[in-house]
């Protein structure tokens, strides 16, 4: 099934209407696990600001018995995709992260009151550089995930993405979030997704 995907980029200081979507070429590595064309943001100037790639299908199994986790079907650790910044970027949580591409892996963020009021769901993609990641085969474990993490925010918290499978009904594209986020909806292999790409945590 094809993968459908709309990104968006939002910053304090620029409004939507400076990017627009395009569609990107080949991805760098792993060309044969996601979509064949990569969804690339140029902004008002016509520099590639970013480009994603997502696995295609997203490989599923037997459930897991994690709490409050919306794709519970889908391994820790699983590989589920990439995204290369064309230029610096910003998490929501302001940690800067470089110019390069990184693979995105399924997580969630642990039960010990320390992420509280978060995200609804516990569902989390982490960013790692691809250098740092050269077995996409082998799902590591959190542990393992966090640090590697850590290689792309470079401070002691990952750096991650929000996200999880959606249960309404959507058109696949950009739809905001609150006052600050911006979300991916897109359907992969008949799996709902949405996915905050850009946006600022509060708190």
């Amino acid at each position: 099934m094809k993968t459908l995907i709309a990104i968006a980029l939002l910053s304090q200081s620029l409004a939507w209407g400076q990017y627009k979507l395009e569609a990107g070429g080949a991805a760098p590595v792993a060309a044969d696990q996601v979509a064949k064309a990569g969804a690339k943001i140029v902004d008002g100037a016509g520099k590639t600001v970013a480009e994603v790639w997502l696995r295609t299908p997203i490989p599923t199994g037997a459930k897991s018995d994690q709490q409050a986790v919306t794709l519970p079907e889908v391994a820790h650790g699983t590989f589920m995709g990439l995204i290369r910044f064309a230029a610096k970027y910003e998490d929501r949580r302001g940690q800067t992260i470089k110019p390069g591409t990184y693979t995105l892996r399924y997580s969630y963020f642990p039960q010990n009151g320390d992420h509280q009021g978060v995200a609804p769901q516990r569902d989390f993609l982490l960013l790692t550089p691809v250098e740092a990641d050269p077995d996409l085969a082998k799902n590591p474990t959190f542990e393992q995930l966090m640090e590697m993490s850590r290689k792309a925010s470079g401070t002691p918290h990952p750096c991650v993405f929000s996200f999880w499978k959606e249960e309404e009904s959507f058109e696949a594209g950009l739809k905001q979030l609150g006052e600050h986020d911006w979300v991916l909806y897109t359907k992969d292999g008949g799996i709902k997704l949405g996915i905050i790409l850009v946006g600022k945590a509060e708190g």
